[in-house]
């Protein structure tokens, strides 16, 4: 959604006026019966109160009175809430009238209402007129400036580019093609990239990812992005590492029933990591970030790895595989074991690991843990506060550790028992690290079946603007 700061509103767009309190609505923009209207409905508890000027409607939005992070999620509701009023309408442009001078508020309704306006339209061919986007959206304001608004753009942009890709069926975006849409945004935003094709995975031994892949008749990639600016704030760089299961059926260990249905789904991680390092490099944030996605899809065939067969990973280490649906924590253990080259200041990953972190939370949180990274985990809690994708930790203690031993290799890539899954599958991928990490857990906030607000419904974009967040604290302390 592209922005553009006007002086005049045209008359022809919808407008929606933004103030701090009712009675700073005045009588120079409505009359003395509509002030009494409005007045009427904010005592009914209504924010948003409606005018339908035949051609037009105008809204006058009363943000809330808090100045917090609660305040600043409600702002990003009304904004959705506008949308969904002018979604219906053949004229969907809006001109946002800021008259409260609060510039987080005034960023924060234009997110909410951006977002809200995605649609994944692109395969509606005889039903084209049911894909609903915002047209031309403009703002007057004295408070926003042109670099965060800037930067909101950017965060848009990033969110948008990984819900496409979480939405992005297959067939047409298997390994190759998500390894592909990295290179063209590290092109767009002057990053690095690099991709490793079959050949070199297995000059690396990443046994962990060629397993997984061998049930496939595509090949898989493993995919380096680097943003490293030359002032950056950190001598060592974060390291991001992203589940790129393109699709998953659970190999041998076959999803029944509807378990399948959105299995693309499953390279939500991948979309998270990638989007946020794209923004992070769009926006020049001074830290130097590398982001590393293995990709593959995990289907049923002749040789498709088994229950019982062993696995050696990128790091040495072997693997008894128990469950040929614990698959994402196979790939992403060579990529966390590749990371110790680039000497980490922290490793994050975000990953649909876990039908136990989306039985645990649901749609509303992701699931977070820790290892030897407590100070920077408090700080990724409190970004995803900011921007209300928030973060529930559980313990990674070593109690769990003795789930994972196996009899015959080092390590097994489930628990013996059906307890404590998300943790336990953190336990699995610790295994393979040695420096302070965290792990993110988005199998329940990466894709929901029905609206969830400015969410959308589909792939939700989850992690970006959190790590967007993350980075852009780190470059302001």
């Amino acid at each position: 959604m592209n922005i553009e700061v006007v002086r005049e509103r045209g008359m022809e767009s919808h407008a929606a006026f933004l103030f701090d309190t009712v009675e700073a609505v005045n009588e120079s923009l409505f009359t003395v019966e509509e002030l009494q209207y409005i007045r009427q409905q904010k005592e009914d508890k209504k924010n948003i109160i409606v005018f339908n000027r035949l051609k037009h409607r105008d809204f006058v939005v009363i943000l809330p009175e808090k100045d917090d992070n609660g305040a600043l999620e409600e702002c990003r509701k009304s904004g959705d809430d506008i949308w969904l009023q002018l979604k219906g309408e053949k004229n969907r442009d809006l001109c946002v009238i800021d008259n409260a001078g609060n510039e987080g508020k005034v960023l924060a309704f234009l997110e909410g209402f951006g977002l809200g306006s995605y649609s994944f339209g692109k395969y509606k061919v005889k039903e084209k007129e049911d894909v609903k986007t915002a047209g031309k959206v403009t703002l007057i304001s004295d408070a926003v400036s042109d670099a965060e608004l800037k930067i909101l753009q950017v965060i848009l942009k990033a969110a948008v580019t990984a819900r496409d890709l979480v939405n992005e069926p297959v067939m047409t975006l298997n390994a190759r093609a998500l390894a592909d849409s990295f290179v063209k945004m590290a092109r767009e935003a002057g990053m690095d990239v690099e991709v490793f094709g079959k050949k070199k995975i297995e000059a690396l031994r990443m046994g962990g990812l060629l397993g997984v892949n061998m049930g496939s008749t595509d090949e898989p990639t493993f995919t380096r992005l680097e943003w490293k600016p030359e002032n950056a704030v950190n001598s060592n760089p974060v390291v991001l590492v992203g589940k790129g299961v393109v699709y998953d059926t659970g190999g041998m260990n076959i999803k029944t029933g509807n378990y399948m249905e959105d299995m693309k789904s499953d390279m939500g991680g991948a979309a998270a990591v990638g989007g946020a390092i794209y923004a992070a490099a769009m926006a020049k944030l001074p830290v130097h970030i590398i982001a590393l996605v293995p990709a593959t899809d995990n289907r049923v065939d002749g040789n498709a790895i088994v229950s019982g067969d062993i696995l050696t990973m990128y790091s040495g280490a072997t693997v008894e595989v128990i469950n040929t649906d614990a698959e994402g924590r196979l790939i992403m253990a060579d990529a966390l074991a590749y990371a110790k080259q680039y000497n980490p200041e922290l490793v994050i990953d975000a990953a649909t690991l876990t039908g136990a972190a989306h039985r645990a939370i649901g749609k509303y949180a992701t699931v977070g843990m820790q290892a030897k990274a407590e100070e920077p985990f408090r700080r990724l809690q409190a970004a995803g506060e900011k921007v209300c994708e928030r973060i529930v930790e559980f313990p990674l203690w070593d109690d769990y550790k003795e789930l994972m031993k196996s009899e015959i290799a080092d390590i097994r890539n489930i628990s013996t028992g059906a307890e404590g899954g998300a943790i336990t599958a953190g336990k699995f991928l610790e295994y393979f690290t040695d420096y302070p990490y965290i792990h993110l857990d988005i199998a329940g906030s990466a894709m929901v079946s029905s609206r969830y607000g400015y969410r959308g419904i589909g792939g939700t974009g989850v992690g970006v603007r959190m790590l967007f967040r993350f980075f852009r604290d780190m470059a302001e302390a």
